[in-house]
């Protein structure tokens, strides 16, 4: 692939990937690791989409998340209970809170359940930033994936998760 290529995000091949193999002298299926190569690719590519997305609405994609996050539980969940369902860091929690705090989207209140605890609460701004986006949000959503069938958006569901749940193949020590 020329810079040019890969400066606009020009997809490898599968010429690529079995030249790259043989290269190195591996037994590795160049289908394989095409389809990981490209997985890659495309998440990187859709992650710098989805900040310019949701940048439209003054918010990153973790941002957004948290909200989201928040809305679906009833507007209340503690810092570590949302590390937990973002999956991130608590650390990462604590920054995307306190820049959401300082713009009245969440506050930090006493937990009920334990004086001593902190929970997230989605403020009622916070629900209107959600409210107000969510047409064009949804719109730009649905057409990302609207080149493919209901029958290929279940089947793509379906290998997502599969491939979700190998994800640690990545990471694995």
């Amino acid at each position: 692939m020329s810079n040019e290529e890969a400066r606009r995000g020009a997809a490898p091949t599968l010429d690529q990937a079995r030249r790259q193999i043989a290269r190195y002298g591996l037994d590795a299926d160049p289908q394989a690791v095409l389809v990981a190569v490209r997985l890659m690719t495309a998440g990187a590519r859709l992650d710098r989409a989805s900040e310019v997305h949701f940048s439209r609405f003054g918010l990153s994609t973790g941002r957004y998340r948290l909200l989201v996050d928040l809305e679906d539980s009833d507007g209340e969940k503690s810092p570590s209970q949302l590390a937990k369902s973002l999956g991130v860091s608590r650390a990462t929690v604590t920054g995307l809170v306190d820049g959401l705090e300082r713009e009245g989207l969440v506050a930090r209140r006493a937990s009920t359940e334990d004086g001593r605890g902190a929970v997230v609460v989605l403020t009622a701004r916070g629900a209107r930033r959600l409210h107000d986006m969510a047409a064009d949000h949804f719109t730009r959503v649905q057409a990302l994936v609207s080149g493919l069938t209901a029958d290929e958006r279940g089947l793509f569901l379906d290998l997502l998760e599969r491939i979700t749940q190998r994800i640690g193949a990545l990471t694995a020590e």
